[in-house]
């Protein structure tokens, strides 16, 4: 007669099946906690340039696709950042989400990280989950000086993003209309954006700025031919 299966063996079993559940699904794996992007995400430089001397690699990835670098940049973790990127990281290296350490460090305005980053390949014309460069949510969010050194890397001011919003859209449709998005409104229009740029629904700046009685504004587009 057969014994019945202890509970710990129902477990192994179990465990066993679901992992060949997966192996035969073509489903990746938990993937294994990683030293350095751990070390990475914490800022911990020494931690970081221990793991890479002892063989890891600077673009493997957590269970998120983040790399090492994309960690760090995710706590604006700077001179953690700059050893990876020296040593030679992807800057425009995705995750799960689309974000790269070029494209994040854009977004939240951290200038240190963002100039390394340009200094080393990012790619001007890479785009985020909403199909917008990192210029759109710098001007959204109000970094001025982040703004002013994407504009003058190149960046295309006039990207239209998946919701159909530039720069220049969302520096007024998202904002409060304060001083820091005035300035980047100053900027983009400098820098020859062109402010009849409608949205979907043919809503151009300038109307978006008088709906919102963002006067500032207003007479900016006003003074640069908005209609």
């Amino acid at each position: 007669m057969r014994r019945p299966l202890s509970k710990r063996n129902v477990l192994i079993i179990m465990a066993g099946t679901i992992l060949m559940s997966i192996v035969s699904q073509g489903l990746p794996a938990k993937a294994m906690p990683s030293p350095l992007i751990d070390s990475a995400a914490r800022g911990d430089l020494p931690a970081v340039q221990a793991a890479l001397a002892a063989g890891a690699s600077l673009e493997e990835r957590d269970d998120n696709r983040r790399t090492a670098l994309l960690a760090a940049v995710q706590s604006n973790h700077v001179a953690v950042a700059r050893h990876l990127i020296e040593a030679g990281a992807d800057v425009n290296a995705k995750d799960a989400i689309e974000d790269s350490p070029y494209l994040l460090a854009g977004a939240r305005g951290y200038l240190d990280i963002l100039r390394l980053t340009l200094a080393h390949g990012a790619d001007l014309k890479s785009t985020n989950r909403y199909g917008g460069t990192a210029l759109i949510p710098a001007s959204e969010r109000g970094h001025v000086e982040t703004a002013r050194v994407l504009i003058e890397a190149g960046v295309n001011v006039d990207h239209v993003n998946r919701l159909g919003w530039t720069a220049l859209l969302e520096a007024i449709i998202l904002s409060d209309g304060g001083p820091r998005h005035v300035e980047i409104v100053r900027l983009l229009i400098a820098a020859g954006a062109n402010v009849n740029l409608a949205d979907q629904d043919g809503i151009t700046p300038l109307q978006h700025a008088r709906q919102r009685r963002y006067r500032e504004i207003a007479a900016l587009l006003d003074a640069a031919g908005a209609h």
